[in-house]
């Protein structure tokens, strides 16, 4: 039982770390502006559900393997997701993520803007940290249930706050530290993986 815990506030905590200053805050509050919040709520979280369905299916692939081997995967898929971080915290700032648009929801369907939200999110967060953290969580405490509600649950906070009060946090916050903090975790499991394979 404390090791489906340890998995599953590992994996909310880092994935929330990653997430709230990622594209995925940035993306949902763009989209709350120009849809209303419910169906841009809904059409998220079914996205991140099936991310986080195809990230633990990956990482309990993994978990088959010899054990080597999965900490090697390990190694290598935070490692990724290190440099995807550190890059984005050392990038310069876009123009289009400084201010989201004020020009208030459109008139749109329920149903069209949940499935255009659905289709930006899941596109945006395809091969993300987010989703490599999550196989890498997977396979590392072998417990793909405790993993994918913690990566969900994660991942649909984040999306919450964008909605309701993102535009104070992005104001308050500086998103390049924190991808940048977010990145050197995602080197140190990365390292502590890799001796795990060498030892």
């Amino acid at each position: 039982m404390a090791a489906t815990w340890l998995a599953f506030i590992s994996t909310f905590g880092l994935l929330l770390a990653v997430e709230l200053p990622d594209k995925t805050l940035v993306a949902t509050l763009v989209l709350t502006t120009r849809f209303p919040a419910a169906p841009v709520f809904l059409g998220v979280c079914v996205a991140f559900a099936v991310q986080s369905i195809v990230a633990v299916l990956f990482g309990s692939v993994l978990t088959v393997l010899p054990s080597a081997v999965v900490s090697l995967a390990a190694a290598l898929l935070f490692a990724l997701g290190a440099f995807l971080l550190l890059r984005e915290g050392f990038s310069p700032d876009e123009a289009g993520e400084q201010d989201a648009s004020r020009s208030g929801p459109n008139p749109v369907s329920f149903m069209r803007s949940a499935v255009t939200s659905f289709g930006v999110l899941f596109a945006a967060e395809w091969g993300d940290a987010s989703q490599l953290a999550t196989a890498a969580l997977a396979a590392h405490y072998g417990n793909p249930w405790a993993v994918g509600a913690g990566a969900f649950l994660a991942l649909t906070s984040v999306a919450g706050i964008a909605i309701f009060v993102g535009h104070k946090i992005r104001s308050r916050i500086r998103p390049k530290l924190i991808q940048r903090i977010a990145g050197c975790v995602f080197a140190a499991f990365a390292a502590i993986a890799l001796w795990q394979t060498l030892s």
